[in-house]
């Protein structure tokens, strides 16, 4: 029997408020895909909860890092609230029986955040505005520069993200063996000979030369797998402003496999620099494979990339799945190749985090610096310890992990 139209509104209405659920949590879902939803749901008819699922995930989603978004969103939107049965007395016969809930899935905090504004705008039209003075509290910038990635919501992470691409790399720079022309320094034999010929010989004006300097290339190895994702690509932003500002920055994505994305982030816009690296790994999210991504390295990129002295950043959290010899045998030789080592890992953030792995105890002897990278405030003391040498610290020292 077909439905009538105040029931076929009700199950537009719904639909369209899903869709501004996940617009808030970070899912770009826009008129004509709320359209095409709706039709998609007409046609196609809903016959179980999986039904009604895949059609809405066919329609909105788009890229892989929506798809947590969206099944937590599905999950409490449509099965908290009943409505998936529904609207399945309305377009079939009978309603199957309601499953178990699922359990708590990532991306939850940014969802339930989307939930929260909306009860908070229906809240705001009917109670009155109060100030109140905040003269001594806390401000929101203060707590967003040590909040963690994964516990931002979509307005905090959006905040970071502009955050990120503000940071400027410092203006790091190395002597050379190179010797370059200098009001002072040592003397200039060749130069001055040439000019007291120019006055005849009889006036000699000393010349001087000094060593020359440039700034370090900067080489980052970001890890992609499923434990790093959602701090990969929030770093990536800052990548992104850094390969704008300089041209010396090599960029390395890699999880099972080993990809180059320094070109993709040369583009002018950050969103579409994302995109483009996005659409060219093909194992974001997954497993990691750490000493073959490094052994694929030092073959076929170290040479290319690795000269001039470069600065080396390795993001990653150290769970390998290869075996520590292979791991051991690689970090060792990127670490011959390169002038610093800095190694950035978000389990840091955990208080009583301890080198325990195989995988991190046989990476930690062959890096300078061993950070944390989970946080505004981590990144921003990453950019304060690129200026001069080296800035290793009690509490960056490897080595202080090793013996622990």
């Amino acid at each position: 029997m077909p439905a009538s139209p105040e029931l076929r509104s009700r199950i537009t209405d719904n639909i369209v408020y899903f869709a501004r659920t996940l617009r808030k949590a970070g899912v770009p879902v826009g008129p004509a895909t709320v359209v095409d939803a709706v039709a998609a749901v007409e046609v196609s008819g809903v016959e179980s909860r999986d039904d009604l699922y895949w059609t809405l995930h066919a329609v909105f989603v788009r890229k892989r890092e929506h798809r947590i978004l969206f099944d937590e969103a599905f999950r409490i939107y449509w099965q908290s609230r009943g409505l998936i049965e529904k609207m399945l007395a309305v377009l079939s016969p009978v309603a199957p029986p309601r499953g178990t809930p699922e359990k708590p899935k990532a991306g939850q905090t940014r969802v339930s955040q989307a939930f929260e504004a909306a009860k908070e705008r229906v809240a705001e039209e009917t109670v009155p505005q109060i100030e109140v003075d905040a003269k001594f509290t806390v401000s929101g910038k203060e707590l967003l520069q040590t909040k963690d990635f994964a516990q931002m919501t979509a307005a905090e992470i959006e905040d970071a993200k502009r955050a990120l691409r503000a940071m400027t790399l410092p203006m790091d720079r190395i002597r050379l063996r190179r010797l370059k022309p200098s009001p002072k320094g040592r003397i200039d034999p060749r130069r001055t000979l040439r000019a007291s010929m120019r006055a005849g010989g009889d006036i000699i004006d000393l010349k001087f030369r000094k060593p020359a300097e440039k700034r370090p290339p900067l080489v980052v190895l970001c890890d992609i797998s499923g434990s790093m994702s959602q701090y990969s690509r929030l770093l990536l932003h800052f990548l992104h402003a850094a390969t704008a500002e300089r041209r010396d920055v090599h960029t390395f994505l890699f999880g099972t496999r080993l990809t180059n994305v320094t070109r993709q982030l040369r583009m002018k816009d950050p969103d579409e620099a994302l995109e483009a690296c996005s659409e060219g790994v093909e194992d974001w999210s997954g497993g990691t494979r750490i000493a073959s991504a490094l052994n694929d390295f030092n073959r076929h990129w170290s040479r290319r990339v690795l000269s001039g002295k470069p600065t080396v950043l390795l993001i990653t959290d150290g769970l390998e799945r290869d075996t520590d010899e292979d791991l051991e045998r690689e970090m060792d030789r990127l670490h011959r190749s390169c002038r610093r080592l800095i190694w950035l890992n978000p389990l840091l953030r955990f208080d009583g985090f301890e080198a325990k792995a195989k995988g991190i105890r046989a990476m930690l002897p062959h890096v300078d610096e061993f950070r944390a990278v989970h946080s505004l405030d981590a990144v921003a003391d990453l950019v304060a310890a690129l200026t001069g040498p080296g800035s290793v610290n009690e509490r960056t020292d490897p080595k202080r992990w090793l013996t622990a």
